[in-house]
């Protein structure tokens, strides 16, 4: 098999290859671009394989591209890295690897292009294409990379228990490209990830997150999450979602499974945004059920105010994940302690003044509220599904009409504390406070709109009630 032909469509490989013959040294592409080239999948990263200094290779490139072209190298791991436009090029001499039980990190030594494949982490990125001059374009598929691409299987090149056991971060890429390409996870393979599922523990928190947010970000999430299930990694990486998962029954009255729940709202979710925070939002929204669930005889499972509960979780599993403690947290934490009030909402008589409150409160995140409490709706009666759906178009026109006419996103009373003190003359004390937010509450309930003028001669209305008068 032979790819020169797409092979002429990136320029600087032909610079490259050039440069290894210049150099003496033979020259791959290996890796994610070969397995994406066959997928016929657009990839920005190349990598590069010389059988000599990848480093040398890349400065003999950049040299030949023009002056302006930045050479990045990392001695330490023997790499190079060129960007030109939107590629990203990396250069490595191709190298054989050791491990010890108690690291991911090996010990790295010269090797040829076969040592180099069988360090691989699947078959189909074990793939290489030859840049010789004689071979250029050549595949070079050791471990039959093509026919698993075919099969739709990600199978590790060596024995997988070594491979996992090497370098345990391949089991969450190996769930990982399965979620990513909906391919299946080769039995041997799948049952080497449950035997060695506890050896994660030596990875690092912030590479697992890594992985675990390309699976989150994949076309069916679900998929993923399944397979991390059933391979008790998510027993071992994301216990409060384990909690989630089963139905207790009381007296015939039983609840629905959440895990399986939250699986469909991500799903959901993802038909409509790649946004990663809101993805997560999903995962989260019912992350407190368990913490909150009581049965009742009368009324049978509840979970009260599992919503303020879950917002409060959020900053705790971020923390632990190692994942982002600043605005993207504050956004899946905002959206896991409203995500009833729409649904509330279109079930109840909408009211000007709820409307308003939730404007007031999700401020520029209400589509993305929105979106999750749609995909919130998960019932298996279509019916239902139909209705609820009808009502959250009714809810949104009001929301839409709200905000046009009152302006309430962002929302900021006209009257500051600061006007409060100067107009009747008090220092910063609980008085201030009580008239904020008499006057917060009276635009919200539309007594008043949130213009100065009409706000202020409320405010002086109020404060005589309280036995104020204004300064001269």
């Amino acid at each position: 098999m032979n790819f020169k032909e797409q092979l002429i469509h990136y320029p600087i490989l032909e610079i490259v290859a050039k440069a290894s013959e210049e150099l003496g040294v033979d020259a791959y592409i290996i890796g994610g671009f070969v397995r994406d080239l066959i997928l016929k999948r657009s990839s920005k990263d190349i990598d590069i394989v010389s059988i000599g200094s990848g480093i040398e290779l890349a400065e003999l490139v950049a040299s030949q591209l023009g002056p302006d072209v930045h050479v990045s190298i990392y001695k330490t791991f023997g790499t190079a890295q060129i960007r030109q436009g939107d590629l990203e090029i990396e250069f490595v001499g191709a190298r054989k690897e050791s491990y010890t039980s108690d690291s991911r990190k090996p010990a790295v030594e010269d090797g040829t292009l076969q040592d180099d494949q069988n360090r691989r982490d699947f078959t189909i990125n074990a793939m290489g294409i030859s840049l010789h001059k004689k071979t250029f374009g050549d595949l070079i598929d050791p471990f039959e990379g093509v026919r698993d691409i075919r099969k739709k299987i990600i199978r590790t090149p060596l024995a997988p228990d070594i491979t996992f056991s090497d370098d345990p971060l391949r089991m969450m890429r190996a769930i990982r490209f399965a979620s990513q390409l909906n391919f299946d996870i080769e039995p041997d393979t799948f049952d080497a990830i449950i035997a060695m599922k506890d050896r994660i523990e030596i990875v690092s928190m912030e590479r697992i997150s890594d992985e675990l947010n390309k699976i989150i970000l994949s076309p069916v999430p679900s998929y993923g999450f399944k397979l991390l299930y059933h391979a008790g990694l998510l027993h071992i990486l994301f216990p409060e979602m384990i909690e989630l998962q089963g139905v207790e029954i009381i007296e015939g009255k039983g609840h629905k499974d959440n895990f399986y729940h939250t699986l469909q709202v991500l799903d959901n979710v993802s038909k409509n945004t790649d946004d990663l925070w809101l993805r997560w939002a999903a995962i989260l929204h019912d992350i407190a059920k368990p913490a909150t669930k009581k049965f009742d005889k009368r009324v049978g499972w509840s979970f009260h105010n599992h919503e303020e509960v879950g917002a409060r979780m959020v900053p705790v599993i971020f923390r632990r994940m190692k994942l982002p403690l600043n605005e993207k947290m504050k956004f899946v934490k905002k959206l896991v302690r409203l995500h009833l009030r729409p649904i509330v909402l279109s079930k109840d008589q909408i009211t000007d003044s709820a409307m308003r409150r939730l404007l007031v409160e999700a401020g520029e995140d209400i589509e993305a509220l929105m979106k999750l409490c749609r995909a919130d709706i998960t019932s298996k009666n279509p019916d239902k599904v139909k209705r609820f759906l009808q009502n959250f178009d009714l809810v949104e026109q009001k929301l839409k009409d709200l905000e046009e006419r009152d302006k309430l996103r962002n929302f900021q009373p006209v009257i500051t504390g600061e006007i409060i003190i100067d107009t009747f003359g008090l220092k910063p004390s609980r008085e201030v406070g009580i008239m904020k937010e008499i006057v917060r509450e009276a635009i919200l309930e539309g007594i008043i709109p949130n213009e100065f003028d009409k706000a202020f001669a409320f405010m002086i209305e109020e404060g005589k009630k309280m036995g104020l008068t204004p300064v001269q």
